[in-house]
């Protein structure tokens, strides 16, 4: 008979699907000796961790890329904040810049220069609560249905309200990026909105971790040479890079995180 805890039962669940297994709740149920509901919200709680995706009956493995904003605020954070001492070195005083709903541009926001007098829209609950109460920072958040896998409004009234702007230089979020598909990511509904968004930028700058580089992902946004300037970790792999810059886009590496 199993006596885990419900903590220990959904670690042991959560590592079925980190294995590629797809778990099914009555089974599990069964297996565990607990109710379908105790299951439902085992299943329901890893979902919102990022650590698998809730079907019909029971759940399936979680894709590469399909972390919720929630928990990759969490994640990296040394390595992002290197990532965006370096983006943030392209900003020009004055200009109109867009942050898309991304952990890493959370991280750009913290440090973005407070004597610039930049005018900043997002669509990003988390970007937009950390610049609400700078006072040198003219806020514009986009609003709509939010995303929780996103962190921010991508539906249609999010890519009606982007498509009316005359943005100067996006900070487009990266959930993969490869030499021949490009900037890519895990949602149908957020490609088309990062699609919207370059297409009304000036110019464009990724920022990009180690993990996303060569990540392959369903949907594409836009290919390699849009992209103006594209922001790498210290350690990022030579080849890699090489490859992605022979497309057009300037690389620029960031420092050893402290």
């Amino acid at each position: 008979m199993y006596t885990n805890p419900p903590l220990e039962r959904r670690e042991l669940i959560a590592a079925r699907l980190a294995q590629g297994q797809t778990v099914v709740a009555t089974a599990l149920a069964a297996e565990f000796q607990v109710s379908d509901d105790a299951i439902r919200r085992d299943l329901r709680a890893l979902a919102a961790q990022g650590r698998g995706r809730r079907v019909y009956g029971g759940a399936l493995p979680p894709l590469p890329g399909a972390t919720p904003m929630a928990v990759r605020m969490d994640q990296g954070r040394e390595r992002k904040a290197a990532l965006a001492r370096v983006a943030v070195e392209t900003i020009e005083p004055g200009e109109f810049l867009f942050l898309d709903s991304s952990s890493t541009n959370l991280a750009l926001a913290e440090c973005l220069p407070e004597d610039h007098a930049l005018t900043v829209a997002t669509n990003s609950v988390d970007i937009a609560a950390a610049l609400l109460r700078r006072q040198d920072v003219q806020l514009i958040m986009v609003g709509g249905s939010v995303d929780p896998l996103v962190g921010g409004c991508i539906d249609a009234a999010a890519v009606l309200a982007v498509g009316q702007m005359n943005i100067q230089r996006c900070f487009l979020g990266t959930c993969g990026i490869t030499v021949d598909a490009g900037v890519c990511t895990v949602d149908a509904a957020d490609a088309a909105f990062k699609r919207a968004l370059r297409a009304v930028s000036r110019h464009c700058v990724a920022m990009a971790t180690n993990d996303k580089l060569g990540l392959q992902l369903p949907h594409r946004v836009t290919p390699v040479r849009e992209i103006d300037h594209l922001v790498v970790e210290h350690d990022a792999d030579f080849q890699t890079l090489k490859a992605l810059a022979k497309q057009g886009t300037q690389v620029l590496k960031a420092a050893r995180p402290h």
